[in-house]
C-alpha cells in the first residue's frame, strides 16, 4: 500500500497556540482576531436560535420543570 511507505517524513506535530502567537506577524495575529470575531458571532448567532426554538417549545409545551 502506498500510505505505509517507510521513508516517509514523520507527520508534524502541531505547534501549540503559544508558539504559533510567538512565531505570526502582526497581520497574521489581526486576521486570526477578525477570524475568531467572525466565529465567535456565529456562535451568538446560533445561541440566539436556539434559544428561540426553546423559548417556542416551552410556550407549546409548557415550559421544562425546574
Amino acid at each position: 500500500m502506498l500510505d505505509d511507505d517507510p521513508f516517509a517524513p514523520p507527520p508534524k506535530k502541531a505547534l501549540s497556540l503559544e508558539a504559533q502567537l510567538e512565531t505570526a506577524s502582526i497581520g497574521e495575529l489581526e486576521a486570526r482576531i477578525e477570524k475568531l470575531k467572525l466565529e465567535i458571532g456565529a456562535c451568538e448567532q446560533a445561541i440566539k436560535s436556539k434559544r428561540a426554538q426553546r423559548e417556542a417549545a416551552d410556550s407549546v409545551f409548557g415550559g421544562r420543570p425546574s
